[in-house]
């Protein structure tokens, strides 16, 4: 796994951006949008919509991943 950002295009609610993320950070928000039962851009328009404006897209998946497995402890 490699454990340096990777690049990938997210499309929001019709807008392309970019985010980079772990490698472990990409599988673990890909496991939990399967869980879901939604596309990860679905879930990544949602925790866009939800955070706050002074956070970064990139911390906001990574802390909603992060509760997201606190929450299942």
């Amino acid at each position: 796994m490699n454990p340096r950002p990777v690049k990938r295009s997210l499309t929001l609610q019709g807008h392309r951006t970019s985010v980079s993320l772990e490698d472990a950070f990409w599988q673990a928000f890909r496991e939990i949008a399967r869980e879901k039962d939604k596309p990860i851009n679905v879930l990544a328009s949602e925790i866009d919509a939800e955070r706050d404006p002074d956070t970064g897209l990139a911390s906001a998946i990574r802390l909603y991943i992060l509760a997201w497995y606190r929450d299942r402890c």
